[in-house]
């Protein structure tokens, strides 16, 4: 078979960096065996693309946005979301409010499913349709997702500029803000916004898991803050819903 040596030394360098975690260059051009000037070169041409990213403090290289988003493609292709679209549809009779299932895009949150309650005549028109990227730290769906990413990958991830752009000038607006933020929602069993997305709204959200669990995809259900809902069970139906949607993938 016809060997391009220089991919290969990508996909192999692509492959360290996902089973070490952060590594500096020179530990990096080891494992792959080439040159360190080599090694530069190549996580040049990464970096611009988003496959890596630098964290300068503690002079490593770690695995960037554009990576997370292929691997999600990769979850993204099996058969999970038409598994998922009857427990979606059923979650959002339930609760009496629109319900989606979403996945990680790099720094975004991408909408996949959106369902509204079909009994429910005054469902109120969201900008969380289907196809629509929203941060991944201001969003439940996001949140929910990043807090079972390893420390490593969460940082590395969310290293980029565009990483906390906020909406409402709520929500988390730095890494370690963020950490805090899913260590009260992880204690909480569930992740949960209020008018961080938009004003007026609020949100909960659970993560799907695949069989490694690893963070396949996340259920949320958006309801009007001056409504009288019940969090907490809101919370307990998107974490039920989540579930049953691992269990089927």
């Amino acid at each position: 078979m016809t060997r391009v040596p220089a991919a290969s030394h990508t996909l192999t360098l692509m492959r360290v960096l996902a089973e070490r975690g952060p590594s500096t260059a020179s530990s990096l051009a080891r494992a792959v065996e080439i040159p360190r000037s080599t090694a530069y070169h190549l996580l040049a041409v990464l970096r611009e693309e988003g496959f890596v990213v630098r964290l300068p403090e503690e002079r490593r290289w770690a695995l960037g946005p554009t990576a997370f988003s292929v691997g999600q493609a990769y979850l993204r292709h099996d058969p999970r979301e038409a598994l998922a679209r009857p427990l979606v549809m059923a979650l959002a009779d339930e609760v009496g409010q629109t319900a989606h299932l979403g996945v990680l895009h790099g720094v975004e949150v991408v909408y996949l499913i959106k369902e509204s309650p079909r009994l429910r005549k005054d469902t109120p028109t969201l900008i969380t349709g289907v196809g629509v990227h929203l941060p991944a730290a201001t969003t439940a769906s996001g949140r929910a997702m990043l807090a079972h990413l390893p420390s490593d990958q969460l940082r590395a991830l969310m290293s980029t500029p565009d990483a906390f752009i906020g909406r409402t000038g709520r929500g988390p607006r730095s890494l370690s803000t963020l950490r805090r933020r899913l260590s009260a929602e992880q204690a909480q069993g569930f992740a949960q916004e209020e008018g961080e997305v938009l004003d007026g709204y609020a949100s909960v959200a659970a993560a799907v898991l695949d069989r490694a669990g690893r963070p396949a995809a996340s259920v949320s259900v958006t309801y009007r803050l001056n409504e009288r809902v019940d969090a907490a069970a809101m919370g307990r139906a998107v974490t039920q819903a989540a579930g049953a949607i691992s269990l089927r993938g």
